[in-house]
């Protein structure tokens, strides 16, 4: 079973929403370049140290910012900053007319892009969220429609990059965007006759566009790295398909192609019939068991076939691959090419009476000649799952829905800062994970990890520092995390318990053993000076 598969948090959901369906087949890949480890992580501060916001004291605040924040990221911004002063200086911060989300998050990303260029391949994983803000009373301004006019709120489409073996390497751009109304009088015939109308551009799905072409930038700033652009279903979009994903240089020659895996959800024709049809019909190139999660539907009523209830069971699955030439779609307003792309199947034959069968089918511009090959397109798009614990850490660890801000910029800034920190935890869950003999030292200072052993195993400290790993599982302790052998922390526990390593690296620093001027005399009757 791969780390993926493990749970969150002890007692917490497990990756599962059609994850275990694929990532239970064994799938071996060959090992790839990971993150360089050289040289010390960076530390949250390291991530802005670059921020020109225009002044020097914006850029300054938002280092303290960043730090106090990150330090209790579940708390509300009086309790997370260190009194009145500097909860007035953060909320003046994020009402400034000179901070934009852009510019706290352009260090980051350029952060970002120096870890993707230590990489031999990373996968770069698009999606959408919602940010719902809606109010009792008063609503925050700025704010649109979400699904209804009773919602409030906004969209996220972070694009973040990740090594391949899941170690998160930071977001490499976002686009934030909210609705001007929702039009409740027309019928759906003719919502979908304005739909088919509307150019692409002029729609919100070109935000998939949008994230391929960011992922090409990216290919092109770090040539030495594969980089490989991962989107769901929601993202089968032929627009996307033909879009260039490499640039043309003056000099006639190309930028490196940037790689592409999309889940297939439309029917889609071809010169022989359609995709589906296309690649069921190729042999079976690998049979496997598969376990299927319990799933709880969480909209009790929903056509979606795959948010509705589900029992646990073993599915048989068939693995197949194939390559296809579509024809493209009409458009109003334009001429599609026809395009050649290759094609992963893993479905469910013969599943249970009442079960809907489990289907895979993945789009990809990645090579699939051997069955290696095509493993590999199961495994990066197996990634692709680490985006929802992101927006989980972000929405229940940083709380970012619960913030209390008046108007959509002040809101928006405070995302793009919350959106480092989130990141951060995620990075130390998985780094963890990934390098566990690496020393503690490398990521946390004395008093950090002196103060958190010993509370955690209330002995003398050792003379080596823990490994990272070890620290890893203290910390998660302190939040929850019931440490047993075969489970590993997640990102839940993992913020919890750094709250309150930052209230012991406090008190250690303040009164700890190695801060002489507080100790007391043997007797207990004075202070030694």
């Amino acid at each position: 079973m791969t780390d993926l598969q493990k749970k969150l948090d002890h007692g917490g959901e497990s990756l599962q929403n059609n994850l275990d369906e694929v990532l239970s087949m064994s799938i071996t890949l060959q090992p790839q370049p990971g993150i360089a480890l050289d040289r010390k992580p960076s530390t949250l501060k390291d991530e802005v140290l670059a921020a020109n916001l225009g002044d020097k004291r914006l850029n300054s605040r938002l280092v303290k910012i960043l730090e106090e924040l990150g330090a209790n990221p579940n708390l509300s911004i009086p309790a997370a900053t260190d009194g009145r002063a500097e909860m007035e200086g953060a909320y003046r911060f994020f009402d400034n007319d000179k901070v934009t989300p852009q510019k706290i998050l352009e260090s980051h990303i350029a952060a970002t892009r120096e870890r993707i260029s230590q990489c031999g391949l990373v996968v770069l994983v698009q999606d959408t969220s919602e940010m719902d803000l809606t109010r009792p009373h008063q609503q925050v301004v700025g704010a649109g429609p979400m699904d209804s006019n009773v919602r409030f709120g906004a969209f996220i489409h972070p694009l973040m990059a990740f090594d391949s073996v899941g170690i998160p390497l930071g977001t490499v751009w976002q686009k934030t965007w909210t609705r001007e109304s929702i039009d409740t009088t027309k019928t759906t015939a003719e919502k979908a006759k304005e739909r088919k109308e509307t150019p692409i551009e002029d729609k919100e799905s070109v935000r998939w566009i949008e994230g391929l072409r960011a992922a090409r930038e990216v290919a092109t700033a770090c040539p030495n790295t594969t980089c490989v652009c991962v989107s769901d279903s929601e993202s089968d979009i032929y627009e996307l398909f033909s879009e260039p994903r490499s640039v043309q240089l003056p000099d006639g020659t190309s930028t490196p192609e940037v790689q592409m895996i999309v889940r297939g959800c439309q029917t889609r024709s071809t010169e022989t019939g359609n995709w589906l049809k296309d690649v069921r019909a190729t042999a079976c190139l690998e049979f496997k068991s598969v376990h299927v999660s319990f799933r709880d539907a969480k909209v009790k009523v929903t056509k979606n076939k795959r948010k509705q209830s589900r029992d646990t069971r073993t599915a048989e699955v068939e693995v197949r691959a194939a390559t296809v030439k579509l024809l493209p779609p009409d458009r109003f307003d334009r001429q599609l090419p026809p395009l050649t792309v290759n094609v992963v199947l893993v479905e469910e034959q013969n599943p249970p009476e009442d079960c809907e069968p489990i289907q895979w089918m993945l789009v990809t511009t990645l090579p699939i000649k051997t069955l290696e090959q095509v493993q590999q397109v199961v495994k990066y798009y197996c990634l692709r799952w680490q985006i929802e614990i992101y927006f989980r850490t972000l929405k229940s660890g940083c709380r970012i829905e619960e913030r209390l801000f008046e108007t959509m910029p002040r809101t928006l800034n405070s995302l793009a800062v919350y959106s480092i920190i989130a990141w951060r935890v995620m990075y130390l869950c998985r780094l963890g994970r990934e390098c566990p003999d690496l020393s503690c030292e490398v990521v946390f200072t004395g008093s950090e990890w002196k103060s958190v052993y010993s509370v955690v195993k209330r002995q003398p400290l050792p003379e080596t520092p823990p490994s990272l790993n070890e620290m890893i599982r203290m910390i998660a302790t302190l939040g929850g995390f019931v440490d047993r052998p075969k489970n590993d922390p997640g990102p839940q526990t993992l913020w919890i318990g750094l709250q309150r390593l930052h209230c012991f690296s406090l008190a250690w620093d303040t009164f700890g053993p190695e801060d002489l001027s507080h100790q007391r005399t043997a007797d207990g009757s004075g202070i030694l000076v």
